[in-house]
């Protein structure tokens, strides 16, 4: 089965495939809600009307949740989002898939200096609790950023990230029992 980009996103909640009516009730959960509305903006971003109607509806579930999260994202299949609270995403961050963020986390650009940019985030990361990560820096696959992490420096594949300033630890088997339900 062909499944859609909202229905692989909610899987990643409960591991389970829904019909278009049980991801409409799983939109009591505000984390769920926001992805929801974030990707009905995203796939009729360049439509005149649509695209206007679901940026205005996605602004005000912005502003309502606190997600700060663009249409303009490029966030890959399996998105999840592990709590509702404060999260602010440059629209120009590049996210991959089955990538799961907590509240407080900051993914930012860096305006000056050699790594002047925005992240480019790969598959399977997993990003705790009030972390930060800027600059033009590329995290690999398969990545854990510990909670309250700093992160401004391009960080390998199979690695666990901890600190301010972060420090980078081997680990394959990083996200293993973080990342549930991938697509």
């Amino acid at each position: 089965m062909d499944y859609t980009l909202i229905q692989k996103d909610f899987y990643r909640e409960s591991g389970q495939w829904l019909s278009s009516f049980e991801i409409w009730k799983k939109c009591i959960n505000p984390n769920l809600h926001f992805i929801y509305v974030l990707r009905k903006a995203q796939k009729y971003y360049n439509k005149p009307v649509l695209g206007v109607f679901w940026k205005f509806v996605l602004r005000h579930y912005q502003i309502k949740y606190g997600y700060q999260i663009y249409p303009e994202t490029e966030i890959g299949e399996g998105f999840y989002l592990g709590h509702w609270g404060s999260l602010v995403i440059n629209p120009k961050v590049k996210i991959g898939k089955n990538c799961n963020i907590a509240q407080g986390v900051t993914i930012g650009q860096q305006n000056r200096g050699k790594l002047q940019g925005f992240p480019t985030i790969s598959d399977e990361v997993w990003i705790g609790a009030n972390a930060v990560i800027v600059g033009g820096i590329t995290v690999g696959s398969n990545v854990l950023i510990a909670p309250n992490s700093y992160v401004n420096f391009d960080v390998p594949a199979n690695s666990v990230v901890m600190g301010n300033p972060g420090t980078i630890y081997p680990n394959e088997r990083a996200t293993e029992a973080y990342i549930n339900h991938k697509v």
